[in-house]
């Protein structure tokens, strides 16, 4: 492992430990020239996710582009980070665990419209409406309905 502060080659390891997730190995390292100390992760090697968009195009999965997503919907809204990285983690790995290779986009929004309504309503209707791409405001109107006709009942 290359020292991330002096590019030096050796290190040794001080500590080895699973990660929180358990999905990954921390090790805390330190160099044999510099003496700094680092920490790296070892993971296991999936095969790529593809995601399967509307029009038929395929591309990889990217954690950062639905995290992206989703704290724009949360924006100026009493949603934690802490919160919204947990609701990300765990469409994750759902979506990793039922789908081997490639995931329609379908799925992905449904699930993440899902996850978004039982954390916050307004931030659902925010994404809904990017996600469904409202045409007018009757669309947008129909789904503010459907949400309060849920919580009615």
């Amino acid at each position: 492992m290359k020292c991330p502060f002096c590019g030096y080659n050796e290190d040794k390891v001080i500590d080895s430990r699973e990660a929180p997730d358990g999905a990954a190995i921390r090790r805390r390292r330190e160099c044999t020239k510099c003496s700094r100390r680092f920490t790296t992760y070892e993971r296991f090697e999936q095969s790529p996710l593809l995601v399967i968009k509307r029009d038929g195009r395929r591309e990889p999965f990217d954690r950062k582009k639905v995290l992206n997503g989703v704290i724009k919907a949360c924006e100026k809204r009493p949603v934690p980070l802490e919160k919204i990285e947990e609701l990300v983690d765990d469409l994750e790995r759902e979506i990793a665990q039922e789908f081997d290779r490639e995931v329609p986009s379908v799925q992905i929004g449904e699930r993440l419209m899902r996850r978004l309504h039982e954390l916050d309503e307004v931030a659902y209707v925010r994404f809904a409406s990017v996600y469904r791409s409202f045409k007018d405001i009757n669309q947008f109107m129909k789904e503010l309905r459907d949400l309060l006709n849920k919580r009615q009942a």
